[in-house]
């Protein structure tokens, strides 16, 4: 029933002849981290993780659980210096060299969240938050994106609004968060949001508010929180808010996610003009 749903859809919307002559419509899984082919996301293509609502809604998670996830000050470049507790790090001053350092926990499966706090203050020209594998480097010569300049991380620059992975660069967000952020810039604290049973990772405000989709892709690797900074001093806390194990997703989910798939950025719009009730259109269309 899904596949005759979205061949009607491509069909309404001017899909390819293959679709039009009734043919499977391919849809491709995305590629795996392990093989370093993970593309920049079409920002705000892909609506938040559904169960988004729920893990943030959960009790905060203990003192103990908090340390777990805490920063590793054996996976880190010799310039940072994890603090009393393990939530926060701080980064000697270091003439021309950019640092990074990840968290103890690498995740494989299941929706995650953790929320970074970075005082724009301390920030400097370079301050990137995101995650990334063991593969990827600690330290670089210069000042630069370290988190996101290579095919094992992923990140977002704070300062800039840009998006970094294999070394190549995008604004994130767009749409309608692209105004505020740009006027106001990031605050203090982001949420980072890594779903890895759609293997996306994304950002968030700290009241909640999805800012879309920044990389898809990440899958077969086992995905640790990381930040790199070029700011002599600065100090920067991660407090893990909480984590949901992998559930099958129902079949409205199945669905949803098929025909948004098929379609692509450049014709959901389109969805408006389809004889569907309003409900679906909207479910479609929903970020």
């Amino acid at each position: 029933m899904g596949q005759k749903l979205v061949t009607s859809l491509l069909w309404q919307l001017g899909g390819s002849e293959e679709s039009k002559a009734g043919f499977p419509i391919p849809v491709h899984p995305p590629p795996s981290a392990s093989q370093a082919l993970c593309s920049l996301a079409d920002t705000g293509a892909l609506s938040a993780p559904d169960r988004l609502a729920e893990l943030l809604a959960l009790p905060p998670c203990s003192p103990e659980v908090q340390s777990q996830h805490g920063w590793n000050a054996q996976d880190s470049s010799p310039c940072m210096t994890v603090c009393g507790s393990p939530l926060t790090f701080k980064r000697r001053p270091t003439a021309q060299t950019t640092d990074s350092i990840r968290g103890r926990m690498g995740y494989m499966s299941g929706l995650h969240v953790w929320e970074i706090s970075w005082p724009p203050s301390q920030r400097g020209t370079h301050a990137v938050v995101g995650v990334s594998t063991t593969q990827a480097p600690l330290q670089a010569e210069g000042y630069q994106a370290l988190l996101g300049s290579d095919p094992h991380s992923w990140g977002l620059d704070l300062g800039k609004g840009m998006l970094y992975h294999r070394g190549q660069a995008r604004r994130y967000p767009t749409g309608r968060w692209a105004e505020e952020m740009t006027s106001s810039g990031f605050p203090e604290r982001i949420l980072v949001v890594l779903d890895l049973q759609c293997g996306t990772l994304g950002y968030a405000l700290e009241d909640g508010r999805y800012l879309g989709v920044a990389f898809q892709g990440l899958k077969g690797a086992a995905f640790h929180p990381a930040v790199s900074a070029v700011w002599g001093q600065c100090e920067v806390t991660i407090r893990y808010r909480n984590g949901l194990k992998p559930q099958p997703l129902s079949l409205q989910q199945l669905c949803r996610q098929s025909v948004r798939e098929a379609l692509g950025p450049s014709r959901l719009a389109g969805v408006w003009g389809l004889p569907l009730p309003s409900a679906v259109q909207s479910s479609l269309l929903q970020h």
